[in-house]
């Protein structure tokens, strides 16, 4: 055998479509299956330990685990026959337990299977058309029952044993929900289904004799003994834009939920089963139990939680989990659409796991659910986001330990080998095909189905900094050195430099698909094999092949080349391995009944591994044995697809169709050549944008601003809290203090009051002691007279029962006489008959002599006559000894009972007399009860009376109070009057500062949205002067490139002008068109640059002619909002002049009423009426009058003035206009309005008044 060792060291997958794929084994390590194995993963710890597959099997189908967490059950396709193979998984490493792979009924495969709670039993389901359910005792390999499920061939997704009992059985699938008992070598169903049955996709059981069940329709259904109890409808609301749940139609109750997860069928099954109709229901593919309730799948990206209402016997929706948005991928709402196949809780029901159908992993903490009420909850990532469909492309690097992976499902993955996590991902519209990570670790290149992309590996993104048109790249590989990287375009390889990003050669050669590309050593060389069945060695300085190696009758898939370049190793279709020197096939390798799909060899030249098509990898020595001497692993569950040995041959990578990264440690047992020491170490430099880290420091800077405003702010309202909480603290000081000394007042006169209860008590007992005294007195004599009279009543039962003991004592006598004198004369009767018979029998005697030959016959049977004659009438007279003999035991019986019958009675007459004594005493308590409720009745007629005393002096005091409300009402109708005409004069004010703050704040917002527009529009113009320059700038290339073509075509014409002088020297002719094909024709491949050219062209006039019909729509724009905008800008100033003429007619209706103002006042004489306190009021008023005209005056020249300055506004704010209508592409709101007119009135009337 080889000695060269790999040992799976991580892996980073998952496959979704195993039934029941995840459980928990304890609190921190799960279970569940990635390729050909099952993974243990310690949550805590991070490390994985593997449970492999059987040797060829084909991949898990169903996973089982003990109730008591100590056997594992594997269902597996070994060799096109099913197995199942039962792990313990107590002891380290995993061991093998069982094997079941011998059966005596027909089976494809098994799609699911349970243990029974006390782990001895397996309840096997096998796959339509024959869709047996087994019944096993698993350790001794024997069947129990046997039982077809269903006779239709529909699918069955789950089976389980409850958990309380080893009998009971349940099955779901599409259209059957059965219930079955073990019982007498036999499964027997104990359910009946009535009418049409829904695809039952999932249950759980809830009890020893209940199960909740899920449908493909969202309707969860609890069955009690197979009759339906409570029913659930989870619905859409809104699928295309909230997608939110709804609850509806609730009946009955549920209980709790003891099992631990809920196992699942396969997906693709459930699928491929469903109705289209049915699509747009929530899908329930999964339930699962805890003590508060259950959860259960809810639809695509949504998990349910229903918890049992107290006190009530139904379940409530407690909670909904949904599987977050992914922020990396083109679309995020793609990443909460997959189903939730898997549930399950671990053993303290602290967390919860969910696997999706895209292979992911998700988990929640239940206690952060209870947190977030009202809200729906998210799940996070249990370890990191995996690929969900087959990955294409694997790449690694020198100086990171950086792996690259890329899929189909339009992802692009960096891992870190070192520290197992994931460094980067992205998601984009393509499906990636391959993928090549840069030596340094800093760049990758990638074919896309639409173009191969130049990225950089940015610290938190993947951006693009290069595109080539290249479509549908399924090989590409950066050279060693880093500075060239090739690329494969059908069956052309293009070389491309890293330094100028320009291809600088082009490799044909290949007639068909290339499938692998490799560089030697020291990139001089690159090896390529295709469809076509040829492997060439291309020289990259030349650009011509060096070797070529072809077998049309084998596609190869990957080729590998020794580190001294001379050997090339290639695998293809023919099942065997090649070694190929000098265009020569040196010796090929049988790859024993499967095909290698990947091939690499170490950097040391010793150690080889093959990858093959049902997913193994073998390991191999370097020289090749002759002999099957290899190591041959478990690995995927598909076609390996890449493989790869890290640069220091410590870590081997292996990518498959199932989605699964492994990584593998490799060493040689006799330990050559193998270890290669790093000189230096990984490097740590990662590639950041200037305009990232600008953002991050401006981030940084706002950020700090906005903590010292914070601080600023807390440490203000601290102060505002210190002071606030010393006050109360001082209120609340003086309020206890208040309440203490009151406290000690009620306390004092509690005390009093207490010691003249004390003196009342007293009294009070030694008062009942002389009444209980004399009562007793009492008692004892009336007691005394009842006891001689009962003392007389039990003498007399006592004759009685004398004399009824002397009858019963004759009767006894009288039977026997009787029965003696009975028996006499029985015996009598038949002695005489017995007589008789003796005379017959020797009368037949003499008879049977004479005629004994005739006769014998008859008289054995007469013989035989009498003696069953004699036997019956034992028998009868036997019977009637029995009989008497039973009557006389009758007749001792009732004697017995009537001595019990008199024990009886004379207990009871003990029993009454305690209930007597028992009554006494209740009427001494209630008298006592009775005694003490006059006295309380006394002592409340007491309080009434100080009460109605209490009653007369608050009503008097009332009375007082009422007088005095009176007087303050005759206050307070004074002090309203006067209320009232302070608020007449501050009303019109208020209302005048209101109109003004509603002003303001519109000029406000109006300025804001103004601004808003500003800098949308300086962004618009930036944007199209960078793109006019840029047209440009192609512009004056092209018109360069038109002139040295125009220059590059006159020297052409005069050089044949030249040579048309030597048309009549044949020999000088041919020397001169041969120099000017030397001079004007400089390369061979001048008609593929041509056609680049010709396509570069038609690129460039497309774009050209995109950015004119951009640049001619944008100029419509601009004119169409400047002509929109004129006419804002009209409209504003009509409104404005509207406005104007309003207030000026506004000022003179003011001016009007105020001369009437006074002139009423003047001849009203308000000065003559008035009180002498009111004098100075009147000297007011008059002063106000005399200045009343040169009030006016003042008005009249301020309007003077404020119609000057509207006028200087208006000019300014149209020089403005035309200054921005200069301005291309300026835009501004409609509908904005100028500070008017307006403000200054209103200022105007705030000085005035």
């Amino acid at each position: 055998m080889s000695t060269v060792v790999a040992q799976a060291l991580h892996v980073f997958g998952f496959r979704a479509h195993v039934a029941n794929n995840i459980f928990f084994f304890d609190e921190q390590i799960i279970i569940f299956p990635s390729g050909n194995h099952c993974v243990k993963y310690n949550l805590d710890q991070k490390w994985q330990k593997f449970i492999p597959g059987s040797d060829k099997s084909h991949g898990m189908l169903a996973l089982s685990i003990s109730p008591n967490r100590r056997y594992l059950a594997i269902s597996e396709t070994v060799l096109e026959r099913p197995t199942i193979t039962i792990y313990e998984l107590s002891s380290i490493p995993c061991r093998k337990r069982k094997v079941l792979n011998n059966f005596d009924f027909p089976v494809q495969k098994f799609v699911s299977m349970a243990f029974s709670p006390d782990s001895k039993y397996l309840l096997t389901q096998t796959s339509p058309p024959e869709s047996n359910l087994v019944y096993w005792l698993w350790e001794k390999q024997k069947v129990m029952a046997i039982v077809r499920s269903d006779v239709q061939n529909n699918p069955i997704y789950q089976i389980s044993i409850n958990p309380q009992d080893n009998t009971q059985v349940c099955i779901t699938g599409n259209g059957i929900f059965k219930l079955l008992r073990f019982a007498e070598g036999t499964l027997k169903q104990t359910n009946f289904q009535r009418g049409e049955s829904p695809n039952y996709l999932a249950h759980a059981w809830v009890s020893d004799d209940r199960v909740i069940v899920g449908t493909d329709t969202g309707k969860l259904f609890l069955f009690e003994s197979g009759d339906p109890r409570w029913e659930t409808n989870i619905m859409v609301k809104e699928p295309t834009s909230s997608r939110s749940l709804e609850v509806i139609h609730e009946s009955e109750s549920l209980i709790e939920f003891p099992p631990p997860s809920s196992p699942v069928p396969s997906f693709e099954q459930i699928v491929t089963t469903t109705y289209p109709h049915h699509m747009a229901m929530p899908q329930v593919f999964a339930i699962a139990a805890y003590s508060k309730g259950f959860a259960c799948s809810a639809g695509p990206g949504r998990v349910l939680l229903f918890e049992k209402v107290e006190e009530k016997d139904f379940y409530r929706e407690s909670r909904e989990i949904r599987i977050p948005t992914d922020p990396q991928s083109t679309d995020p709402s793609q990443s909460d659409k997959q189903d939730v196949l898997c549930l399950c809780f671990s053993p303290s029901e602290e967390t919860l796991i969910a696997s999706t159908s895209k292979n992911q992993l998700y988990t929640i903490t239940m206690s952060l659910t209870e947190i977030s009420k009202g809200e729906a909850a998210h799940f996070e990532y249990l370890l990191y986001p995996l690929h969900s469909a087959s990955i294409t492309g694997l790449a690694t690097c020198i100086r990171k330990p950086l792996i690259a992976t890329c899929s189909l499902d339009h992802s692009i993955r960096i891992w870190n080998y070192e520290s197992n996590t994931l460094e980067l991902f992205k998601e984009y519209q393509e499906e990636a095909y391959t993928i090549s990570l840069h030596p340094s670790g800093h760049f990758i290149v990638v074919g896309f189905a639409d173009k191969l992309r130049l990225m950089n590996l940015l610290i938190d993104d993947i951006r693009p900094f290069k595109e080539y048109s290249v479509r549908g790249c399924r090989e590409c590989a950066f050279s060693n050195g880093g500075h060239l990287f090739a690329a494969v375009n059908g069956n052309v390889i293009h070389i491309f430099t890293t330094t100028s990003l320009e291809n600088i050669t082009n490799l044909k050669g290949h007639t068909g698909k290339i499938r692998s590309l490799v560089w030697n050593i020291d990139d001089s060389k690159l090896i390529s094999a295709g469809t076509d069945g040829a492997v060439y060695e291309w020289n990259l300085s030349t650009g011509k092949r060096e070797t070529e190696c072809v077998l049309k009758s084998c596609s190869y898939n990957c080729v590998a080349v020794s580190p001294d370049a001379k050997v090339i190793f290639a695998v293809g279709s023919d099942q065997t391995l090649k070694e190929i020197a000098d265009s020569l096939i040196l010796r090929e390798i049988s790859a024993f009944d499967v095909i290698y799909t990947a091939i690499t060899i170490s950097h040391s030249g010793r150690m080889m591994f093959v990858g093959t098509s049902v997913g193994t990898i073998r390991a191999m020595k370097y020289p090749l044995p002759l002999q099957k001497e290899f190591n041959e692993y478990q690995a995927h569950a598909g076609p390996i697809t890449k493989m790869m040995l890290t640069f220091d041959d410590q870590f081997l990578l292996t990518v498959a169709e199932d989605g699964c990264l492994f990584t593998w440690r490799v060493f040689d047992k006799d330990g050559r050549g193998i270890k290669r020491e790093r000189e230096v170490g990984f490097a740590e430099e990662v590639l950041v944008t200037k305009t990232d880290m600008e953002e991050k420091a401006q981030i940084m800077l706002e950020l700090k601003t906005r903590v010292e405003e914070l601080k600023m702010e807390n440490e203000y309202q601290l102060r505002l809290k210190d002071m606030n909480y010393s006050e109360k603290i001082k209120e609340l000081t003086d309020k206890f203090i208040q309440e203490m000394e009151s406290l000690k007042t009620k306390n004092q006169v509690l005390k009093t009051e207490k010691e003249k209860q004390d003196i009342f008590h007293r009294e009070r007992i030694e008062d009942l002691l002389d009444r209980q005294s004399r009562e007793l007195q009492d008692l004892e004599c009336c007691n005394n007279q009842k006891l001689l009279l009962e003392y007389e009543k039990y003498q007399e039962l006592q004759l009685k029962s004398q004399r009824m003991q002397e009858e019963y004592e004759k009767q006894l006598r009288d039977n026997d006489e009787t029965k003696s004198q009975a028996l006499e004369e029985l015996t009598e009767f038949y002695e005489a008959k017995l007589q008789e018979k003796t005379s017959l029998l020797e009368e037949a005697q003499e008879d049977v002599r004479q005629q004994l030959r005739e006769f014998e016959e008859t008289k054995k049977q007469i013989e035989e006559d009498e003696d069953r004659e004699i036997q019956d009438i034992k028998t009868k007279y036997e019977r009637k000894l029995r009989d008497e003999k039973e009557s006389n035991l009758r007749l001792k019986g009732e004697t017995g009972i009537m001595r019990k019958k008199f024990s009886s009675l004379q207990k009871e007459i003990e029993e009454r007399t305690n209930d007597i004594e028992i009554l006494k005493s209740e009427q001494m308590k209630l008298q006592g009860v009775i005694k003490s409720l006059e006295k309380d009745i006394q002592g409340l007629k007491r309080e009434i009376q100080e009460r109605d005393e209490t009653i007369q002096d608050k009503e008097k005091r009332i009375y007082d109070l009422k007088k005095k409300n009176q007087e303050l009402e005759k206050f307070k109708f004074v002090l309203d009057y006067k209320i009232k005409e302070l608020k007449k004069q501050i009303e019109p004010r208020e209302n005048e500062i209101k109109v003004m703050k509603e002003q303001i704040q519109e000029m406000e917002a109006e300025l804001e949205r103004f601004h808003k527009q500003n800098t949308q529009l300086e962004l618009n113009i930036t944007e199209l002067l960078q793109k006019l320059r840029a047209t440009d700038q192609e512009m004056r290339k092209e018109q360069q490139k038109e002139r040295d073509l125009e220059a590059l075509v006159r020297r052409f014409k005069t050089d044949l002008h030249n040579c048309v002088a030597y048309i009549q020297e044949p020999r000088l002719l041919k020397e001169k068109i041969r120099g000017l094909f030397e001079k004007y024709v400089q390369r061979a491949d001048m008609v593929e640059i041509a056609g680049l050219n010709s396509d570069l062209q038609q690129e460039y006039a497309r774009q050209r002619e995109h950015l004119e019909r951009n640049l001619a729509t944008l100029k419509k724009k601009v004119i169409k909002e400047g002509e929109l905008h004129r006419n804002d800008y009209v409209r504003i100033m009509q409104e404005n002049v509207s406005l104007i003429k309003e207030i000026n007619e506004l000022r003179r209706e003011l001016k009007l009423t105020r001369s009437q103002i006074y002139d009423l006042e003047s001849a009203l004489k308000l000065s003559k009426k008035t009180r002498p306190q009111e004098v100075p009021e009147t000297a007011v008023i008059k002063d106000m009058a005399g200045v009343s005209p040169t009030m006016r005056l003042n008005e009249q020249e301020e309007t003077g003035r404020i119609i000057e300055m509207q006028r200087l506004e208006i000019r300014r704010l149209r020089d403005q206009i035309q200054e921005q209508e200069q301005v291309p592409g300026f835009h501004t709101i409609a509908g904005v309005r100028l500070p008017s007119l307006i403000d200054s009135e209103v200022d105007f009337e705030v000085h005035s008044k």
